[in-house]
């Protein structure tokens, strides 16, 4: 299935992938409308330039009443609005049950109402540790952070419209999404910032846990072919890189891209709660591959070398990029 003239929503569409998606829906040609998060202050976050080509409606996702007519009229809708921070879930749990789970339901209501596809949005957090690598989409589900407890709630309440009203629902749980746009609190754009700012020492979490990163642009591309397959309906999809790298090594890796003289420290302050870290994320997307045809096409170091010149323009500039 194609996108050109398709009525699509995509909620959260101000992030980090959910800009990444827009862009690659308007260059499909889709007629795109945005749910944004509302803010005082008017950002339209990395939708900014976007105004005359996407329908910005800004709202909560827990209201039901501006969900309903953000997706009124829509063909598809890709819900990727959430709080995604994992440290902040450990403050304020409930904000998370709220957004995450009680949002989801808003917008499957809202598309079993209006006739619309759902493509949801997961995390590989909701895995937890790996007990068994590669992770398949049968891996079991471990809440090892309310986080991760919120998504797995929001993917069954997703799945559940499928089950009980038929309604048309995939889920698609991306792996460590990283690239251009993301957010300063996460990992990678954290260790480049401080690279980039002359840091010598990077005081880091846990340097043991491996994570698997793909490159932004693949994981909306996941998006896309997951809504294009009719097979995927009512399944879960992996979309990751099946590659694997601890946090150290990244660290000593992103050393290497910059050039820069620095060393790399595992600092007890930043870490996890114990019984809380997932110490292996390593994803089996050949389910993907099965149901859609989709595969990575960016390599962790070609990636990394993108997001590092996106990360330096961006401090020679004003533009704000922090959502």
């Amino acid at each position: 299935m194609g996108f050109s003239g398709r009525k699509v929503l995509v909620t959260g569409a101000e992030g980090f992938i959910g800009s990444t998606l827009v862009d690659l829906l308007l260059a499909e040609g889709a007629e795109v409308r945005a749910l944004a998060h509302y803010k005082p202050y008017g950002s339209a976050g990395n939708l900014a330039g976007r105004e005359k080509d996407v329908e910005i409606i800004a709202g909560d996702v827990r209201d039901p009443g501006t969900v309903d007519a953000a997706v009124a009229g829509r063909e598809t809708v890709f819900h990727l609005a959430a709080l995604i921070g994992i440290p902040y879930s450990y403050r304020a749990p409930d904000s998370y049950v709220q957004t995450n789970v009680v949002g989801t339901h808003a917008v499957a209501a809202a598309c079993l109402r209006h006739g619309a596809r759902l493509v949801h949005t997961s995390t590989s957090e909701v895995y937890g540790t790996a007990r068994t690598a590669p992770i398949s989409e049968e891996h079991p589900l471990q809440p090892q952070s309310p986080y991760s407890a919120s998504k797995i709630g929001a993917d069954m309440m997703a799945l559940s419209y499928r089950h009980a009203f038929d309604l048309p629902v995939s889920v698609v749980r991306p792996f460590n999404a990283y690239g251009p746009r993301q957010s300063a609190r996460a990992i990678i754009p954290a260790i480049l910032r401080q690279l980039h700012a002359g840091a010598r020492e990077l005081r880091l979490g846990a340097l043991t846990p491996t994570r698997d990163f793909t490159y932004a642009e693949d994981t909306a591309r996941g998006f896309l072919a997951v809504a294009g397959s009719d097979r995927a309906l009512g399944e879960v999809v992996n979309v990751g890189s099946g590659r694997e790298i601890s946090i150290g090594a990244l660290a000593e890796l992103l050393i290497e891209i910059t050039g820069a003289d620095a060393t790399v420290v595992a600092d007890p302050e930043r870490m996890r709660p114990a019984g809380s870290e997932v110490e292996r994320l390593l994803a089996d997307s050949s389910k993907a591959r099965e149901l859609t045809g989709w595969e990575p096409r960016v390599g962790l170091r070609d990636g990394l070398a993108r997001t590092c010149a996106w990360i330096r323009e961006q401090d020679r500039t004003p533009v704000r990029y922090e959502v």
